[in-house]
């Protein structure tokens, strides 16, 4: 988990050469990985700079080497102006349709609603198990619900006949599991109280179109280790179930597939799908089957039939 260096090359480059020309990985296209985000947004809205070639599968320029979000070949020069990247995909037509989507009157991303683990309340925790301060990282001052935090501490339990327990989703030997724990454990969080939708933070390849591994609705007092991101605080089951169908859905995939190119589910990757209304005065009927929502989504982002045809062949349908 080292800090990428090549970005440094970059600038460095760009002050002593007129033409630049690097092969790196290609996560920064995305505005992914590790470089940071600024010099990402420069570079994607630099007007000078360009892709020649981007591979998603690195073995392709680098036999037998495995780089998470590919392989980029790209080049600068100064003294010319091309048209800037602002949104890359190694798909053009879906960069169409995600400038198309962002562009929409009143748009939000769905990342505006995406929560990430809940945390213990160390104090409380250290206070009857002082044990614990040894077991848990950071020197005893890791809050987070660590994916290995079942097996770690033997606080957890399978049953519950207390209703101020919290129920909390997380993984023993990459099986999901839940279990149970006291209350006053746990530290508030936006949505531990509210209707939500779970959903793992790792998931597939990043190939567009894939399948999202079961995201799961999730009733109050339900919480979730580092394993998991949650979606929406909702008031109303409704909501949770609209958002659910939301997420089955083919225009939402494909819309994760611009930014999502490894299995990282993390919040950034969902700035291009539009946050919905998921209550029942949406104008989106969430009542409706996934493939009927689909058409409904099409028309209110007015895409057109090739950008529809676009989605619906390369896009994996969910039930």
């Amino acid at each position: 988990s080292d800090n990428p260096i090549y970005h440094l090359f970059f600038n460095i480059a760009f002050k002593i050469s007129d033409k630049v020309s690097f092969v790196t990985p290609g996560r920064f296209l995305f505005n992914a990985g590790k470089t940071p985000k600024e010099w990402n947004n420069k570079i994607l809205n630099d007007k000078h700079f360009k892709v020649i070639r981007y591979e998603k599968d690195s073995s392709k320029i680098f036999p037998n080497v495995d780089i998470k979000g590919g392989v980029a070949i790209t080049f600068r020069d100064n003294l010319q102006e091309f048209t800037k990247i602002g949104v890359f995909s190694s798909y053009p037509m879906l960069g169409m349709i995600a400038s198309k989507v962002k562009s929409f009157t009143n748009f939000e991303p769905l990342s505006d609603i995406i929560f990430s683990q809940n945390k213990f309340k160390l104090n409380f925790l250290f206070r009857d198990f002082p044990d614990y301060k040894s077991i848990v990282g950071s020197s005893g001052t890791e809050k987070r619900l660590t994916t290995s935090i079942f097996e770690q501490l033997n606080l957890f339990r399978d049953y519950s006949d207390n209703k101020t327990d919290v129920r909390i989703l997380g993984l023993i030997n990459n099986v999901r599991i839940f279990k149970f724990l006291a209350n006053k454990y746990i530290e508030s969080h936006e949505n531990l109280e509210k209707f939500k939708v779970l959903l793992p933070f790792s998931n597939g390849s990043g190939d567009l179109g894939e399948v999202l591994s079961s995201p799961v609705v999730a009733e109050p007092f339900t919480g979730y280790t580092q394993s998991f991101i949650s979606f929406g605080a909702f008031e109303t089951l409704f909501e949770a179930k609209a958002i659910h169908k939301y997420l089955h859905s083919r225009f939402a995939r494909a819309l994760l597939g611009v930014l999502k190119v490894t299995q990282h589910n993390s919040k950034e990757v969902w700035q291009f799908i539009p946050l919905q209304d998921f209550t029942a005065e949406s104008d989106i009927n969430w009542s409706n089957s996934i493939s009927e929502i689909d058409q409904q989504l099409y028309k209110k982002y007015q895409l057109s039939e090739e950008e529809i045809a676009f989605i619906e062949e390369n896009v994996q349908a969910m039930v």
